[in-house]
C-alpha cells in the first residue's frame, strides 16, 4: 500500500474510533466509581436518535449534541437509582438498560428513518497543524467532535490522577467504606460519575448519527457499546490507553473496507468480525477476578455499597 492509502486508513481509524472513545471514557469514570454499567449500548442508541431528532428539528447539530448528552445522562440516572440507591444487581440493571434503550430508540426513531440530516459535523482542517506531514492529514483534518476528544482525554487523565476529585473518585471505587469514613460522600460521587458516563455515551451515539454516518438507522451502533465496555478493560481504566485502544479498534474496522478496495481476497464479513472477536477475547481474558486485580480493576467494581454494613 502506498502513502496515500496508509494516511486514509489511519484517518479513518481516528474517525471510526471516536464514538468508541467517548463511550469508553464515560465508562472509565463510572467504573472508577465502582459502578459497572452494561447499558452503554442503549445509552448510545438513545443519544444517537435524540441528537438526530433535535438536529432535524432545529438544523443545529450542536443542539443535537446537547440533546444526546441529556438523553444519555437521563438514561444513566435510571441505572444509578437502581444500582446505587436500591442496590440492585449492576449487571442485570445494565442489561435491562440496553434492552430498554434499544427498544426506545427504535420506537422514537421510526419516523426519522430515511430523512437526510439538515446539518452535520464536517471535516474542518486546522490551520498550520493540518500541514504537518502524516500527522496533519491523520489527526488535524477531522471534524470538531474529533478535536474535542483531543482535549477531553488529557483532561480526563488530569482529573483522575492529578486532582483531589480524582483521588476521591478512585477511593470510592477501591473501598467505599473507607472513603465514607474519611468524609467522602460515596452516593453523590457514584451518582455524579454514572451520569457523566451516560452523557459521554450519549455523545458517542450522537457522533454516529451526526458525523460518522449522518442519518438515523435502527441499531446503528452495531454493538459498539459492548466494544466500549471491553475497551475499558483493555485500557486498564486509563483514559490515554482508552484513546489508543479506540483507534486500534477503529483501525481494524477501517482496514476491512480498504483491503476490499485493493482487491485482497479476504472475506469481507471476516474482516468486519475482527473488532468483535477481539472484544470477546478481552472479556474472556478478564473473567477471572485475580486477573482483574492484576490489571488494576477498581476493588469495589460491581459491588453495591450499604452504609449500614460497613
Amino acid at each position: 500500500m502506498d502513502y496515500t492509502m496508509w494516511v486514509a486508513i489511519l484517518a479513518a481509524a481516528v474517525t471510526s474510533g471516536t464514538p468508541l472513545l467517548y463511550a469508553a471514557l464515560g465508562e472509565v469514570f463510572a467504573e472508577r466509581a465502582g459502578v459497572l454499567n452494561l447499558g452503554v449500548e442503549g445509552m448510545m442508541l438513545v443519544g444517537a436518535v435524540s441528537g438526530f431528532m433535535v438536529t432535524v428539528a432545529t438544523k443545529n447539530p450542536w443542539l443535537g449534541v446537547v440533546a444526546a448528552m441529556a438523553a444519555g445522562g437521563a438514561l444513566s440516572l435510571v441505572h444509578a437509582f437502581l444500582s446505587i440507591t436500591l442496590r440492585a444487581n449492576q449487571v442485570v440493571s445494565g442489561l435491562a438498560l440496553t434492552i430498554f434503550g434499544t427498544g426506545l430508540s427504535a420506537f422514537v426513531g421510526k419516523t426519522l428513518i430515511g430523512i437526510p440530516s439538515p446539518a452535520t459535523f464536517k471535516a474542518l482542517p486546522l490551520p498550520v497543524l493540518s500541514r504537518i506531514p502524516l500527522l496533519g492529514d491523520v489527526l488535524f483534518r477531522q471534524d470538531p467532535l474529533v478535536y474535542l476528544t483531543y482535549l477531553l482525554v488529557p483532561a480526563a487523565w488530569l482529573i483522575l490522577y492529578r486532582t483531589w476529585a480524582g483521588l476521591n473518585l478512585q477511593a470510592v471505587g477501591e473501598d467505599p467504606a473507607a472513603a465514607d469514613a474519611v468524609g467522602i460522600n460515596v452516593f453523590v460521587t457514584r451518582y455524579l460519575y454514572v451520569v457523566v458516563g451516560g452523557m459521554l455515551a450519549g455523545l458517542g451515539g450522537a457522533y454516529l448519527s451526526l458525523a460518522y454516518a449522518p442519518s438515523w438507522v435502527e441499531n446503528m451502533t452495531a454493538g459498539r457499546g459492548w466494544i466500549a465496555v471491553a475497551l475499558v478493560i483493555f485500557a486498564t481504566w486509563n483514559p490515554v490507553r482508552a484513546m489508543l485502544g479506540a483507534y486500534l479498534f477503529g483501525g481494524v474496522d477501517a482496514l476491512g473496507f480498504r483491503l476490499q478496495a485493493l482487491g485482497i481476497t479476504i472475506p469481507f464479513y471476516f474482516l468486519k468480525m475482527l473488532p468483535y472477536l477481539f472484544t470477546v477475547a478481552v472479556l474472556i481474558f478478564a473473567t477471572r477476578q485475580t486477573r482483574l486485580k492484576r490489571i488494576g480493576a477498581p476493588g469495589a467494581l460491581g459491588l453495591a455499597y450499604d452504609r449500614e454494613e460497613r
